[in-house]
C-alpha cells in the first residue's frame, strides 16, 4: 500500500493554534490533539466490548476503514523520528515507576546515551531532558552515573555540545544535566576536570614546561558567554557548575591555571556583579531573584581571588574597590529586603525590624556569609593608598563602612579593628565617627 510519510494537516479549529506552535510535538509539526486523537480511535476500535467473537473461537480480525488506517500510517511515520520517541520517553518518565521501568533496561539506557552523540538539537534537548528527569530520581540516579562514568564518550559529546552549539535552551539543559552529576558524584566531577590535562594536576610544575590544558572549564565558559548573550539569568546553572569546581582543590587550579581562561571566567564574573547584577538603580527586591546566581558568581570569585592574588588580572588597584562597592550594595539591598513594612501588625514602635535570615530565607543566609568572606578577604589585603583612593571616590564612605561593619562584626573584628587602624591614617574623623558608631571594636591607637 502507498502512503504518505507527511505529517497530517491541522484541523479547521486546531490551524490557528497549530500555527502558533503551541500543539507542535517537539520542533516537529506533528499535532498532540492529532495523535492524541488517532490513539484513542484505535483504543476504541480494539477494545475488547468492541471484538465479537466467533461461535468456533476462530480469531477475529478487525478491518479499519481507510482513513483510519492512513492515520495510524502516519503515527508510525511519527514514530520513526528519534526526537520524537525521546521525547515521549522523557514525558514518561515523569512518573517514578515508569522512571524506574525505564532506567532498569539496559539496553534500552545505552541507546539513550548513545542518543547523545547525535548531532540534531531537538534530539539532544531531548535526551538531556530525559537523563535530568532520571537524575532527580532518587531511587535510579547512580544507575545513570555509572552508566555515564563507563561512556567516556559521553564527556566529549557534552564538551563539544557546550563549546559549540548556539541553541541556548540546549545549552541550559545540558548544564543543568552536568550541574546534576557533578552534585551528585565528585567522583565523576573530578575525573571530567582531569580528562582534558596534558600532565597529572598533582605533577609539580618544574617537572614540566607547559601548563596542562584543562578541556572541560573553557567549555563552560564558551557555554557561559553564549547564555549570557540571550539572557543573563539563565547563568544561574553554569555559574553553579563553576561554583561545583571551586568545592575540590583541583577544580580550582583547572580554573586559575587554564591558559587564558581564568583570567576570562575572572573578567566575566567581575563584569557581572560590577555591571550586570542587583546594580544601584535596581530595586533591592531585585536580589529574591538574582540570589542564587549572585552566591554562585561571588563564591567563584572569592575562590580565585583567594587562592591566585599574584595573577595580573587580581591586581588590588584594579578590582578591590569595584569588588567592595559591589559586595557592599548587595548587603544593603539585603538589609532592605529583610525589613518589615512600618505599618507591620507586628511592629509597636512603627520601626522596622529585620527578621531571622536562618528562618526567612537560607539562600539569603547562604549569600550574606559568601559576601562577608569574600568582604573580609578584601579589607585585609587594602593598602593605605587603595583605602585613600575609595574614600576620595566614595566607595569607602561612612555610610558604605557603616553597613560593611553591621555585617562583618562580630565575627570578623580582627579584620575590621585592622582596617580601621589604615583608615585613620587617611581620615581620622571618619574612622573616629565609625568607632562612635561600633562601641564594640577595641582599636589600639
Amino acid at each position: 500500500m502507498d502512503r504518505n510519510p507527511s505529517p497530517p494537516p491541522p484541523g479547521r479549529d486546531q490551524e490557528e493554534e497549530e500555527v502558533a506552535g503551541g500543539d507542535c510535538i517537539g520542533s516537529t509539526v506533528y499535532s498532540k490533539h492529532w495523535l492524541f486523537g488517532v490513539l484513542s480511535g484505535l483504543i476504541q476500535i480494539v477494545s475488547p466490548e468492541n471484538t465479537k467473537s466467533n461461535s468456533d473461537d476462530e480469531e477475529q480480525q478487525t478491518e479499519l476503514d481507510e482513513e483510519m488506517e492512513n492515520e495510524i500510517c502516519r503515527v508510525w511515520d511519527m514514530s520513526m523520528d528519534e526526537e520524537i520517541c525521546v521525547g515521549i520517553l522523557g514525558n514518561m518518565a515523569c512518573f517514578q515507576e515508569i522512571c524506574v521501568s525505564i532506567s532498569s533496561d539496559k539496553n534500552l539506557g545505552q541507546v539513550l546515551l548513545h542518543c547523545l552523540y547525535d548531532s540534531d538539537p531537538p534530539t539532544l534537548l531531548e535526551t538531556s531532558r530525559l537523563l535530568l528527569t532520571c537524575l532527580s530520581q532518587a531511587e535510579v540516579a547512580s544507575v545513570w552515573v555509572e552508566r555515564i562514568r563507563e561512556h567516556s564518550a559521553i564527556y566529549d559529546s557534552i564538551c563539544f555540545i557546550m563549546s559549540s552549539s548556539t541553541n541556548v535552551d540546549l545549552l541550559v539543559k545540558v548544564g543543568e544535566v552536568v550541574d546534576k552529576l557533578f552534585d551528585l558524584d565528585e567522583k565523576l566531577m573530578l575525573e571530567w576536570v582531569r580528562n582534558g590535562a596534558t600532565q597529572p594536576l598533582d605533577q609539580p610544575q618544574e617537572e614540566s614546561e607547559e601548563q596542562p590544558v584543562f578541556r572541560l572549564v573553557p567549555c563552560i565558559l564558551e557555554a557561559a558567554k553564549q547564555v549570557r548573550s540571550e539572557n543573563p539569568e539563565w547563568l544561574d546553572v553554569y555559574m553553579h557548575i563553576l561554583q561545583l569546581l571551586t568545592t575540590v582543590d583541583d577544580g580550582i587550579q583547572a580554573i586559575v591555571h587554564c591558559p587564558d581562561t581564568g583570567k576570562d571566567i575572572w573578567n566575566l564574573l567581575f563584569d557581572l556583579v560590577c555591571h550586570e547584577f542587583c546594580q544601584s538603580d535596581d530595586p533591592p527586591i531585585i536580589l529574591q531573584e538574582q540570589k542564587t546566581v549572585l552566591a554562585s558568581v561571588f563564591s567563584v570569585l572569592s575562590a580565585i581571588y583567594a587562592s591566585q592574588t599574584e595573577q595580573e588580572y587580581l591586581k588590588i588597584e584594579k578590582v578591590d574597590l569595584p569588588l567592595i562597592d559591589s559586595l557592599i550594595r548587595v548587603l544593603q539591598n539585603m538589609e532592605q529586603c529583610q525589613k518589615k513594612p512600618e505599618n507591620s501588625a507586628e511592629s509597636n514602635t512603627g520601626e522596622t525590624k529585620k527578621t531571622d535570615l536562618t528562618q526567612d530565607d537560607f539562600h539569603l543566609k547562604i549569600l550574606k556569609d559568601i559576601l562577608c568572606e569574600f568582604l573580609s578577604n578584601i579589607f585585609q589585603a587594602l593598602t593605605k593608598e587603595t583605602v585613600a583612593q575609595g574614600v576620595k571616590e566614595g566607595q569607602l564612605s561612612k555610610q558604605k563602612c557603616s553597613s560593611a561593619f553591621q555585617n562583618l562584626l562580630p565575627f570578623y573584628s580582627p579584620v575590621v579593628e585592622d582596617f580601621i587602624k589604615i583608615l585613620r591614617e587617611v581620615d581620622k574623623a571618619l574612622a573616629d565617627d565609625l568607632e562612635k558608631s561600633f562601641p564594640s571594636l577595641k582599636v589600639q591607637t
